[in-house]
């Protein structure tokens, strides 16, 4: 099944007026770290005989980047780690009318492949780092290497890609006080951060998260101490509100789930590792497109029929709760980091 030129169908507008043209390709639900966040400690991962093979990504890529998206970001789990996922970026990126190609890491990976990535096409990367002390690093991720993480950054760096970004989700009382600190680096290296708000996602015991919250508000509060913050209008097209460090290139995102709901000018929607079109982070609207692409195969119209009509059950808004049970139950690992 390979892709090939096809005549466009109507761009994708959801029930509430909102484009969408950003879509997040989860490659893998599998990863090498076990942050407490993300996963519980034990995970059990997919069978890989029930992940979507690299071919029917790229088709299903064709076919959106068909109907209008032009951004594409590749996350996991952790991405490098699937075999494949290098040349499969590569022709993603060849796709005619994808104008970005991104991707999510934990950087890992990135002192053998950041050369590659860029090469594959790829414009942008964002790079998972919750805190620069090597003892906290190791109990947030559970199985993290600081220094590995820290090289890859400089990889990245060295690259030459158009934006290196970082992203810290932060935890009251176990990496806030680190924000300062991340920010300060982040200057240092000449690239940006984004602070994020835990987000709710499958069932965890290493922590209460109604008790761990850490507001966007909190963490301004405690940059404010030591930077100039001042409002920006440009966007990466995700859900962070910007701000630029006075006398400085960094930029500071904050994705605020819980305080600053974002859902209003939504642009995005994820396909999971098995097929799953999620047409929400915080609510389990779905549709099926692996079956879809395994029961038509090569027919690119039913696909983007299939495609076309999920966007009239996306909802208006997620539904995350911070007390009591998780709405959502799959973990962030198999939604697509």
């Amino acid at each position: 099944m390979r892709p090939d030129s096809n005549t466009s169908v109507p761009s994708l507008i959801d029930r509430f007026g909102r484009s969408i043209n950003y879509l997040r390709i989860s490659i893998t639900d599998r990863c090498d770290f076990r942050c407490v966040y993300c996963m519980s400690e034990n995970m059990t991962f997919l069978p890989r005989a029930q992940l979507l093979t690299l071919e029917e990504m790229l088709w299903i890529a064709q076919a959106f980047v068909e109907l209008g998206v032009s951004k594409i970001r590749i996350t996991g789990g952790e991405p490098l780690i699937r075999r494949g996922a290098l040349p499969f970026m590569r022709q993603v990126g060849l796709l005619p009318g994808l104008n970005e190609l991104v991707m999510t890491t934990n950087g890992s990976q990135l002192s053998e492949s950041a050369v590659e990535l860029r090469a594959a096409g790829v414009k942008r990367i964002n790079i998972s780092l919750d805190t620069l002390d090597p003892r906290r690093f190791r109990e947030i991720t559970r199985t993290g290497d600081l220094p590995r993480v820290l090289n890859g950054i400089d990889a990245a760096i060295a690259a030459g890609f158009e934006r290196v970004k970082l992203n810290a989700v932060v935890l009251k009382n176990r990496n806030h006080e680190d924000a300062t600190e991340l920010a300060a680096f982040a200057v240092e290296k000449k690239i940006d951060i984004s602070f994020i708000e835990e987000m709710p996602l499958g069932n965890i015991i290493d922590h209460d998260r109604s008790q761990s919250y850490y507001s966007s508000d909190e963490i301004r509060r405690d940059l404010n101490r030591r930077f100039m913050l001042l409002p920006v209008t440009e966007s990466s097209g995700g859900p962070a509100r910007y701000f630029r460090i006075a006398g400085t290139v960094t930029r500071i995102g904050f994705i605020s789930p819980h305080s600053h709901n974002f859902c209003g000018d939504c642009n995005r929607v994820r396909l999971t590792s098995e097929g799953r079109l999620l047409l929400c982070l915080g609510n389990e609207h779905s549709v099926d497109l692996k079956r879809v692409v395994r029961s038509h195969p090569g027919n690119m119209e039913k696909l983007k029929g299939a495609i076309v009509g999920a966007m009239k059950i996306k909802p208006e808004r997620h539904l995350f709760e911070l007390t009591g049970q998780p709405v959502i139950f799959r973990h962030m690992n198999a939604s697509g980091g």
